[in-house]
């Protein structure tokens, strides 16, 4: 199953994600990054480098957040594709702390 970023990456944007994955599946707009399924193979290594716990495999998704699947199949194909670290946003540190990760 692909992978699906959820809004714990809201106003973070942490990039350690792009780093481990060996595909372009990563894009981005100014506040969030998304996943395109179609170009995810599965591998999962971005979800446990992501600080705020932002990624999730699709069936793990937590009922909660499942509406997120369908917000990255709407948003990624029409974004940038995001393969480098890059400087987190002003606000991630705080979210961070705000979501409970240290």
């Amino acid at each position: 199953m692909p992978v699906v970023v959820t809004d714990n990456c809201l106003r973070c944007r942490f990039t350690e994600c792009v780093t481990v994955c060996p595909v372009a599946c990563f894009h981005g707009d100014e506040t969030m990054l998304y996943v395109e399924a179609d170009e995810c193979i599965e591998c999962a290594a971005c979800v446990s480098v992501c600080p705020v716990h932002a990624i999730y495999d699709v069936i793990d998704l937590p009922d909660d957040k499942k509406q997120w699947q369908a917000i990255n199949a709407e948003r990624a194909p029409a974004l940038p594709v995001i393969d480098t670290k890059q400087t987190e946003l002003p606000t991630a540190e705080a979210r961070r702390l705000e979501l409970g990760f240290r």
